[in-house]
């Protein structure tokens, strides 16, 4: 097989591998017949490698010779040989008839050659002599169909006369012996006549039987050489309704690789690419080139949804992650939400609003938590939570989004406090400028764990009611964006959590620099890869995360990008999660019992109390913030060619690095060499980076958008040089 060489390793690792399960054994590529054996090498540490003690070397040497079989150095192995040999035992008879079967095809296939005089024909055929030699070629074949029939009968004569002198012992003999003849002849082993048919059968998941496959397939998708091959590190198992496998990728290969194209892998596996999972072995067990792979034997998705498992417990640690729901393999999957933010964007219909509950379920059970409810889509969704909300809204007006501004004004104002008084508390109490579990549930300190749940924050993000901070005009839309991305950068480490949903993911509703600081984010069926790379990332669809490729029946089915460990792993970069389902009854339920329990611990505050009380708003405390929204560039007017790239890139101009010139000379329809002089006087030069396309990496020339940005904000800059100038101007 082809290997990636002996790694030196923390703890003893198998870094080469053998198996056969009466299948064969992947060695160089090739399946070749073994017996049940599973071979390992053992590779230490070299820095950890010390002279044995005596009570150790028998041990040592029993697991390091070869000598003794492999299935006798562990417990594993020895289970898996037994368990390969019983399988190998009770298939024996079936596989010895289809050999018997294929071995008399052979031999007729055979037979019919030779006395078809086959070769000889077929030379004539070629020299085109066939009519010279036909008198020739019907001689031969005359010819040997009599010594066919003078055989047959010579053995029919024999086996008769024995039969009559010994006993029908011969005729078991003879049959015997033939048929085990005939299963030698017909053993499978590529290239040999009559093993190859005409036409192949449909493709299936016999790579779970027969190891070549899963070689194949790798070499079809082009993810290996046609030379290369892989190394099994942990044999195929059925787990969780499919067939799970890791192997280590051969050298320069890497895993990321075969993340990217796993449709490809899906399409040589014969799979729907919702059946297949691939995901990079990382940590002390991994490397860049370990793949664990697991194909579900039908779509995962389609099964019945399952209840959270929130229903059966009376109250939740808010500290504690989330359940959030289960992957293809049925693993359940849990979200955390303390110290992070939370992005859900898709479709309409998809189960968004689903998710948004199921985050806010854990919280709601918590009764330490206090929550701030905005229902942007003024529907019944978030009704019950009214009984539990500090502050609750729905509607979709003007007014609303005013109100929203005002309660985001406050969590500012909050926040700041919060940091002020953390600065008296001793290390004991706070180790660090972070609201710890101890600090949330003391009341006397008032910083327990807020939540920010805002269903459709589109509508509020898009307002374009005028409103007026320190002076300057803003739109109440362009303020709500500056102020959540105020809170998603410094609220989180004081025990603010956000939790945005929103069914319009395009860059214009979503601010770039909000969407960079929520850390957690969820995608669920969007139209194209640009809305699913708006929720979850610049370019994540290159990696093979893209949520627009989801079914549409497959409804609450998303692409997890969480902000913190999950249960596949505090290094897994993103995965396919179906959210557990909590139709209306269970959320009322849940809100029942987190209102009983506020209640019990006399946390109920707020409109949950029936008491809205007025907002807590420190003026000289959120100058700052109001200021950061005021400096918008709104009404700069930037010159042509810079208002033109900085319009056609949106806010592309924050989230890509380089921007080819070719791609802005062909949008904006000007002449290169003119606008690489126009740009060159806003201090933007051109220079050469390697891009990756459909034909590959090329190096091509563009522009930074470093140096774009750079431009933008001197020409800002002078504009509010020169508006200052004026105004003192004006005044004297």
């Amino acid at each position: 097989m082809g290997s990636r060489g002996h790694r030196v390793l923390a703890r003893p690792v198998v870094t080469a591998c053998r198996r056969t399960s009466g299948r064969g054994a992947v060695v160089s590529g090739e399946v070749v017949p073994a017996g049940p054996v599973l071979d390992g090498e053992l590779v230490e540490d070299q820095a950890d490698v010390v002279t044995s003690p005596q009570k150790h070397r028998f041990a040592d040497w029993w697991q390091r010779s070869r000598i003794v079989p492999t299935a006798l150095k562990s417990r594993e192995a020895l289970k898996y040989a037994v368990k390969d040999a019983g399988v190998r035992l009770a298939m024996s008879p079936w596989r010895f008839l289809r050999a018997a079967v294929r071995g008399l095809v052979v031999a007729v296939r055979g037979w019919r050659r030779w006395v078809r005089v086959h070769d000889y024909r077929t030379a004539a055929e070629q020299s085109e002599k066939l009519a010279d030699k036909f008198a020739e070629i019907r001689g031969l074949t005359l010819f040997r169909w009599k010594v066919t029939g003078a055989l047959l009968a010579t053995t029919v004569v024999a086996v008769g006369v024995l039969d009559l002198v010994y006993g029908h012992r011969v005729l078991w003999i003879a049959g015997v012996a033939g048929s085990a003849a005939l299963a030698i002849l017909g053993r499978q082993k590529d290239g040999n006549p009559g093993r190859k048919a005409v036409l192949a059968g449909p493709r299936s998941l016999a790579w779970t039987m027969d190891p070549q496959i899963l070689v194949d397939a790798f070499r079809d998708a082009k993810l290996i050489g046609k030379d290369e091959s892989l190394r099994l590190v942990e044999r195929a198992k059925h787990q969780g309704g499919g067939w799970a496998v890791t192997v280590d990728l051969p050298a320069t290969r890497k895993a990321a690789d075969i993340v990217k194209h796993r449709e490809d892998l899906a399409s040589a596996l014969a799979v729907d690419e919702v059946q297949l999972s691939v995901e990079r072995v990382r940590g002390n067990g991994g490397h860049a080139g370990r793949v664990a792979m697991w194909v579900a034997d039908e779509d995962p998705y389609a099964k019945p949804p399952i209840r959270t498992p929130l229903l059966a417990v009376e109250r939740w640690d808010a500290w504690r992650p989330v359940p959030f729901g289960t992957d293809a393999r049925g693993r359940r999957i849990t979200l955390p939400l303390v110290w992070t933010s939370l992005l859900i964007g898709a479709l309409p219909r998809q189960g968004k609003t689903m998710a948004e509950r199921l985050a806010a379920a854990g919280l709601i059970l918590d009764p330490h938590v206090r929550l701030y409810v905005a229902d942007f889509k003024n529907g019944k969704d978030w009704k019950a939570a009214e009984q539990v909300a500090h502050r609750f809204m729905a509607g979709d007006d003007a007014e609303h989004v005013l109100a929203f501004v005002d309660w985001l004004v406050e969590l500012v104002a909050d926040v700041q406090s919060r940091y002020r008084r953390m600065q008296d508390l001793d290390d004991v109490r706070c180790p660090e400028s972070k609201v710890t579990p101890e600090m949330s549930r003391d009341q006397s300190l008032g910083m327990p764990i807020t939540a920010l749940l805002v269903d459709e924050v589109h509508i509020a993000l898009e307002d374009r009611t005028p409103v007026e901070v320190q002076g300057k005009k803003l739109t109440a839309g362009e303020y709500v964006g500056e102020l959540l991305t105020w809170l998603a950068k410094k609220a989180p480490a004081a025990g603010i959590i956000l939790v945005l949903a929103t069914q319009r993911p395009d860059s214009k509703t979503i601010p770039t620099k909000l969407r960079a600081v929520l850390g957690s984010r969820f995608a669920l069926r969007v139209m194209d890869f640009r809305d699913s790379n708006i929720i979850l990332g610049e370019q994540m669809n290159t990696r093979g995360y893209d949520s627009s490729r989801l079914l549409p029946s497959h409804r609450g089915v998303g692409i997890l990008r969480p902000d913190g460990e999950t249960q596949a792993g505090a290094d897994v970069l993103a995965l396919t999660v179906r959210t557990y389902y909590m139709p209306n009854e269970d959320w009322r339920e849940i809100c029942q019992r987190g209102r009983a329990l506020r209640e019990s611990e006399g946390t109920l505050s707020g409109h949950a109390a029936g008491n809205d009380l007025p907002l807590m708003v420190d003026g000289a405390a959120v100058k700052a913030i109001e200021a950061g929204a005021a400096a918008n560039l709104a009404d700069v007017d930037l010159p042509e060619p810079l208002a033109s790239v900085v319009d056609y890139l949106g806010d592309e101009l924050n989230e890509r690095d380089f921007v080819p010139t070719a791609e802005l000379v062909e949008v904006l329809e000007v002449e290169p060499t003119t606008f690489s002089a126009d740009m060159g006087e806003y201090g933007c030069r051109p220079t050469r980076q390697y891009v990756t396309t459909d034909e590959g990496t090329r190096r091509v020339r563009g522009y930074l958008t470093a140096d774009l940005r750079a431009a933008v904000d001197l020409v800002a800059k002078n504009a509010e040089i020169s508006r200052s100038a004026d105004l003192e101007a004006g005044s004297a």
